[in-house]
């Protein structure tokens, strides 16, 4: 039997993405952002990513179809994304992918993204060991995952107790007069702007890093917080404001960084060699970020564990990771979704395929 050929369609929250895969090969990934349309405002507005997905689903749908140079009929399934995200993004994608899966008699599969988010390795990785531990992080989520099959078994052992990685960046950035989204643009001043003299220094300012006390440990082992981190920041830059002193952009942003990433990998680290797994992926927009994927490498490497990167155009919200997911499904014989299937803003983890 030769690899299903898989459509797969993302729509949780400001990007559109369809991609089209072979098994893990990757035929097609086209993604329309409204990004733009959310920077006036700070972060996404639910509304204006709901209207935009309906501008968009159509063209970037039909781009797909003709960079893989497949049509509607060559398809073996169609999978998309049923949550978590917010619900009137989802529905866009789910009404998409239901009225595809009607016209053309295809099955369809409502899959879960954040296991797409770890199936997106496979298109460059190939097949993942058993287990391995994931690290997901981006604007919604941080989530230490132990990976046992990405169809079938997904167990979230650490979350954030608070705000994810990604929004405690965007609140720095909007603290700091800085563009949404945060991520990015932190990056890139921490770096000077790709001017190694103009760099911050990560130890101009030692912030906190939230649960890695003795005491936190023990309850919270693999868990995340960045609400402290966030309010840390805003204290240093107004007594700073308040002395009259200026702000160091550079050193403020790349401190900032160094406490996210310092947490974000000693736990992954920590959660690998705790469940024995000499695998560690890491998954969502907040993964693209250079250093922590310097970190994670380095600290990777000192322990003797495997550190799988999907390249950074896979780390974001993407349809190639629902289309890889959905091609599991398919490979494993597991049952489409029932057509009435509907969109679940909270779906968890642990439920790949709904």
């Amino acid at each position: 039997m030769s690899e299903p050929l898989i459509l797969g369609i993302e729509s949780s929250c400001d990007e559109t993405g369809v991609g089209i895969v072979r098994g893990n090969q990757l035929l097609a990934n086209e993604v329309a952002s409204s990004v733009e349309e959310h920077v006036r405002f700070g972060g996404v507005v639910p509304e204006v990513a709901s209207r935009a997905h309906l501008e968009a689903i159509v063209p970037t749908i039909e781009r797909a179809l003709k960079t893989a140079d497949v049509d509607l009929g060559q398809l073996d399934a169609i999978a998309v994304t049923a949550g978590p995200g917010l619900m009137g993004a989802l529905v866009v994608g789910i009404a998409a992918a239901k009225a595809l899966a009607l016209a053309t008699g295809k099955p369809l599969y409502g899959v879960n993204h954040l296991a797409g988010h770890v199936a997106v390795d496979l298109l460059e990785h190939g097949p993942l060991p058993q287990p391995a531990v994931a690290l997901l992080v981006s604007g919604g989520h941080t989530s230490l995952l132990r990976v046992d099959d990405v169809a079938t078994k997904i167990i979230e052992i650490g979350a954030t107790i608070d705000d994810a990685a990604g929004e405690a960046y965007d609140k720095v950035a909007r603290l700091l007069g800085l563009s949404y989204p945060g991520g990015p643009v932190i990056d890139r001043i921490a770096n000077g702007d790709g001017d190694p003299q103009a760099a911050g220094d990560p130890t101009a300012i030692r912030f906190p890093r939230g649960l890695t006390a003795q005491k936190d440990l023990v309850k919270h082992r693999f868990d995340f917080s960045f609400s402290g981190l966030k309010t840390a920041v805003a204290r240093w830059v107004e007594l700073r404001q308040r002395d009259g002193l200026d702000i160091p952009l550079a050193d403020v942003a790349a401190s900032f960084q160094e406490a996210v990433c310092d947490v974000l990998s000693a736990k992954a680290i920590d959660a690998c060699q705790s469940l024995g797994a000499e695998d560690l992926l890491i998954g969502g927009g907040v993964a693209a970020n250079g250093r922590l994927r310097v970190l994670l490498a380095e600290r990777a490497e000192e322990r003797g564990i495997r550190l799988r990167r999907p390249r950074p155009g896979l780390c974001t919200d993407n349809g190639a990771m629902i289309a890889v997911l959905g091609a599991q499904m398919v490979s494993r014989g597991l049952p489409p979704s029932a057509l009435d299937f509907a969109a679940d803003s909270t779906l968890p983890v642990s439920r790949p395929l709904v």
